[in-house]
């Protein structure tokens, strides 16, 4: 069957994606219903949830706007074990006693503004002109590159000794798997509650946002410089 490209409707549809399916079974649903062309403005990993921006029709043509903008997440990281993706998914790759109160905060305050951190392996970012996530699924070891990441806020607010549960704002390109593993540990959930202006409390899969209302909301949010990459996860 060939995939939809009809130009209409036009506009922006958000989406609130529960943890389980992948964020391209989402947008081949919305697609399937309306017939357009549809793209999205980064995606989400099959454990994670929340909020995802799909782009109808013309509205494809402008990705590159919506792709750059800020992400807002909930997290709870799992401080007792790291795993090979930085999530409930992966291989468990070392355990350790969790961080006292004192020094995870200590932790944090060192992943606040421009870090670099590698990128996680299960990942689409080409190697060697092949997606990470496909390598990693074979078996195959690779040197996951190192990427600068925004992170703007990173806030705790809660710790159980074992579990912290993480609020952030970070720049487009920026992994929360990444930011977990650099705490010793991995996501044990994940939800993205906003991207820019959108909120996931405002998610209809079946209301289409006029186009110029949906850039219209973008002028009261500081552009981002572009940047390379994949969208944030």
């Amino acid at each position: 069957m060939a995939i939809p490209r009809a130009l209409d409707p036009t506009g922006v549809i958000l989406v609130d994606k529960p943890a389980g399916p992948s964020s391209f079974a989402m947008v081949a649903e919305v697609r399937a219903r309306t017939g357009a062309r549809t793209g999205h403005a980064g995606t989400l990993d099959p454990f994670a949830s929340g909020l995802l921006v799909l782009l109808s029709g013309r509205a494809t043509s402008v990705q590159e706007r919506f792709m750059r903008l800020d992400k807002r997440y909930v997290t709870e990281v799992d401080l007792s074990s790291r795993t090979a993706t930085g999530d409930p998914e992966g291989e468990s790759v070392g355990e350790q006693d969790p961080p006292s109160a004192q020094d995870l905060a200590v932790a944090l305050d060192g992943l606040r503004g421009m870090v670099e951190l590698p990128i996680p392996a299960a990942s689409a970012v080409k190697i060697d002109g092949e997606r990470a996530y496909r390598l990693h699924r074979r078996g195959v070891v690779v040197d996951m590159p190192v990427r600068a990441m925004r992170i703007d806020e990173l806030l705790l607010s809660a710790y159980d000794g074992r579990v912290a549960t993480l609020e952030l704002l970070v720049g487009s390109g920026t992994y929360v798997r990444a930011i977990a593993d650099a705490l010793g540990g991995h996501c044990v959930s994940l939800r993205r509650t906003e991207i820019g202006p959108f909120h996931a409390d405002e998610a209809d899969p079946e209301r289409v946002i006029p186009l110029d209302d949906a850039l219209a909301r973008l002028e009261s949010v500081v552009p981002a410089a572009p940047r390379a990459g994949e969208p944030s996860r």
